[in-house]
């Protein structure tokens, strides 16, 4: 007896699904989405320009650390060690760590497997490609490291309070008030991180001989629920606290202070 199915495991039917929702709908929202993003800093990040303002050391996370010979000494709180070419960021000493902990992230490879690779685009709907191997094959296979890169995170978390901080001892301001929203939510989300939670207590047996690991693996496992709306949340708060900075410095308006 023959099989009728177009391909191994799917129902004989000429259509591509039977869903008559708009599936399309939430990865064409995330492929745009993403791709705004995704735009917006790569040009900031090769501008460089409007990224300090002295008055208030007001740093934007996208070039901090400032580590280039063409960085402001005022703004290069870690020193001057990378020469000032153009293609090199400002921040090469973090970016290239952020960029791959969201790349790896769990959530973010369901995100951009969706809406940029079709992988599948949504449930019940065939994947785009003839074949699938999962992540065992180059260059999915590196998509493993994501565990090290939440470490490397955590410390660019670090160096974004220091720089909030820095910035709070000028006064208070509107800026210092983005600052500090970015800086909480930058660490909602690196801590709701599923690595973290596996860190936090994946390998204990007994959370009665750890109370302290479980008090924390509750708070973790508290914010691994909301993984989702958090690196969307981090996204806009990154955008917003790179745009006021980089307005300030521009000249395009004054800085609303509230003390000083």
């Amino acid at each position: 007896m023959t099989s009728t199915a177009t391909r191994p495991g799917r129902a004989a039917i000429t259509a591509r699904t039977l869903r008559t929702d708009r599936w399309w709908l939430p990865p064409l929202i995330t492929f745009v989405g993403l791709g705004a993003w995704v735009t917006y800093a790569t040009v900031r990040v090769f501008l460089h320009d409007n990224y300090w303002v002295e008055a208030y050391q007001y740093l934007t996370p996208f070039y901090s650390p400032c580590v280039t010979e063409r960085c402001v000494e005022e703004a290069a709180h870690f020193g001057r060690f990378l020469p000032g070419w153009w293609v090199i960021p400002d921040a090469a000493m973090t970016l290239p760590f952020l960029l791959l902990f969201r790349l790896t992230c769990y959530y973010y490879r369901k995100a951009y497997y969706r809406a940029f690779w079709l992988s599948p685009p949504a449930c019940a709907v065939p994947d785009g490609h003839r074949r699938y191997t999962g992540e065992t094959r180059f260059p999915l296979i590196f998509q493993n490291v994501h565990r090290y890169a939440f470490y490397a995170a955590a410390i660019i978390s670090v160096i974004n309070t220091y720089d909030a901080a820095l910035a709070q001892a000028t006064g208070l301001g509107l800026g210092n008030v983005i600052l500090w929203v970015n800086v909480i939510m930058l660490w909602a989300y690196t801590l709701s991180c599923h690595s973290c939670r596996h860190i936090a207590g994946g390998r204990l047996k007994h959370f009665s001989k750890h109370p302290i690991r479980y008090r924390f693996w509750t708070f973790v496992s508290a914010l691994n629920v909301r993984h989702m709306q958090l690196a969307w949340i981090t996204l806009g708060t990154l955008a917003l606290t790179d745009f006021y900075i980089m307005a300030l410095a521009a000249g395009w308006f004054s800085d609303l202070r509230i003390i000083n």
